[in-house]
């Protein structure tokens, strides 16, 4: 048997109209112990110059072992211990040999850094037309010959989010059937590597949670009763029928579902997690998603510091920034208004008072991010002198500045 999680007999593997009746499943994946999944921490994987939105085929079509290494040592330095990757099925019709390789060799560069992969199955044709079920069975089998002997392979996600988009209602039948027929394929192809669907929401996961070993549900609720309501109603469904629970997908900053707020209540109910999505994909969804550019810098400090488990206080008693304790924002707004008036002023100098307003507004908070400060500083002094340009920065960074003022008497 797996663990109590599962039911003593599973059964599973329906081939058209031919069922076959499984034993006890032995896995690969321990769900005890330090590989419990609530112990997950994951994320979804691209690379950043993947131009091939919707499709996730840059990454198989140009392979390139040197940005696998150094994004994998990325992940790593978060603590990540599992990576969810999309494999589309156009990848294997256009080089089936090219791709098995790529496939194990990331597998083995996961499993050195000690990360677990869930690939996910792409799908083809025979979505819409089961006649060409043959051809997902083929591609079932491809699959696992590649890799179901790697000891990094977690789990298969046979589909992603067969309930999206909600409409029309007979697709969503269609693909919610393809998912059935793909979870009992692999089922009966690899009895020994756990099964999982990647659900949009927790009402597909509960009508095929018969289908798979993992129950698996993507969340971006934009409020914290949203996000706990559906981790609620995801352990209900887990704990009624026996199973291990996961969230492959979570974190968008366009849904109003910020990573530092849902990570931390997936932390606080046990439900292992992987992000969407490690690398800011520059031909994807990095406007609203990420945590690292190519270069390995981040965007959003927040980001990689609620990974590791560290979250912004926001209980009564925070303490409140205090800028000008020190009368360094009066006296930087002073110098800069003296810069602004002066008919004799220096570039240099001007932008020297520029970069201490904009690490001032960075350090204490008090602007928006979105488009750093420093960033703007650093864009004037790599370009040729440019008053008019550098007074605007400094007039508009003053009038952030100054509500900010104390007086001389309250400095320390």
């Amino acid at each position: 048997m797996k663990t109590p999680f599962f039911l003593a007999l599973m059964v599973c593997c329906v081939i058209q109209t031919t069922y076959t009746v499984a034993g006890p499943r032995s896995s690969k994946f321990d769900f005890t112990g330090p590989r419990d999944p609530s112990l997950i921490r994951g994320c979804n994987y691209s690379p950043a110059n993947d131009f091939t939105p919707g499709r996730h085929l840059g990454l198989w079509a140009h392979y390139d072992s040197a940005t696998i290494a150094f994004d994998l040592n990325l992940a790593r330095s978060l603590n990540l211990n599992q990576v969810r990757v999309f494999v589309p099925y156009e990848a294997f019709c256009e080089d089936k040999n090219g791709l098995a390789a790529s496939l194990r060799h990331f597998v083995r560069e996961c499993t050195r850094r000690g990360i677990g992969v869930m690939p996910v199955v792409g799908s083809g044709g025979w979505v819409n037309d089961t006649t060409l079920r043959f051809q997902a069975r083929e591609w079932a089998r491809f699959l696992v010959e590649a890799l179901s002997d790697e000891t990094g392979l977690s789990f298969w996600d046979v589909m992603n989010e067969p309930d999206w988009p909600p409409s029309p209602a007979e697709l969503v039948r269609r693909r919610i059937d393809n998912a059935r027929f793909m979870a009992r394929t692999f089922c009966q192809i690899d009895p020994k590597t756990p099964v999982t669907i990647g659900w949009a929401f927790v009402d597909g996961m509960i009508e095929l949670a018969d289908e798979v070993d993992v129950l698996q549900f993507h969340d971006y609720m934009p409020t914290r009763g949203k996000i706990r309501a559906t981790i609620g109603r995801a352990k209900e469904c887990a704990t009624r029928v026996g199973k291990p629970l996961i969230n492959g997908e979570i974190g968008c900053i366009a849904r109003a579902n910020p990573y530092d707020v849902t990570l931390e209540e997936h932390m606080r109910a046990h439900v292992g997690w992987y992000i969407w999505e490690l690398m800011i994909v520059r031909g994807g969804w990095g406007p609203v998603h990420g945590v690292f550019y190519e270069d390995g810098t981040v965007r959003d400090p927040s980001i990689a510091a609620a990974i590791m488990g560290w979250f912004r206080k926001r209980s009564a008693d925070i303490v409140p920034t205090s800028p000008d304790r020190e009368g360094w924002v009066s006296k930087t707004v002073d110098s800069a208004t003296a810069w602004l008036n002066n008919p004799k002023k220096t570039w240099t100098n001007g932008l020297d008072i520029a970069e201490t307003c904009a690490n001032i507004l960075e350090a204490a908070e008090i602007t928006s991010m979105r488009t750093l400060p420093t960033w703007e500083v650093y864009r004037l002094r790599e370009g040729s002198e440019n008053s008019d340009a550098l007074a605007e920065l400094l007039d508009r960074f003053t009038k952030l500045l100054a509500p900010y003022r104390i007086p001389q008497s309250q400095w320390q």
